[in-house]
């Protein structure tokens, strides 16, 4: 039996409200906005969920721990552009952006990118900048990092 699912602190009749330049660039969220409330385990890297990937609240917990490291800027996830185009109901996301002056191997041991089933952190956005709205600014000495699943 399938249980009723929690309401997200985010839904997507929101997301595409603050999608700016009338709806064609896609919002970044925070890790409470997409997380918090969300238990559609497929919402994020769909491909690995049954077949070992942590759930949800694993890989929230992964990403807020690494968000209060001083030495990380933000951590935002980054929606999927699909879900702006067709009828999800749903907010799905594509990626999580961090925002860090850590090594990219740092960044993937704390994570555990192996664990996650990602791919290790890349540096740079899934999708052009200029496709994004709700970027935080990027301090000086760090960069834009992407985890992304396959």
């Amino acid at each position: 039996m399938r249980r009723p699912s929690i309401v997200p602190v985010i839904t997507r009749d929101e997301v595409l409200g603050r999608a700016a330049d009338g709806g064609d660039r896609i919002p970044m969220l925070t890790l409470a906005e997409f997380f918090d409330g969300n238990d559609v385990e497929d919402s994020i890297a769909p491909n690995q969920y049954g077949y070992g990937r942590p759930d949800l609240a694993e890989i929230a917990a992964r990403l807020r721990a690494l968000e209060v490291d001083d030495a990380v800027a933000w951590v935002r996830v980054q929606l999927h552009e699909e879900m702006f185009e067709d009828d999800y109901d749903d907010v799905v996301a594509e990626s999580v952006a961090i925002c860090t002056a850590l090594p990219d191997d740092v960044v993937d041991v704390r994570v555990g990118v192996e664990e996650l089933q990602s791919e290790p952190v890349w540096e740079g956005l899934s999708y052009d900048r200029d496709e994004f709205c709700d970027v935080p600014a990027v301090p000086d000495g760090h960069r834009v990092l992407t985890l992304v699943w396959n």
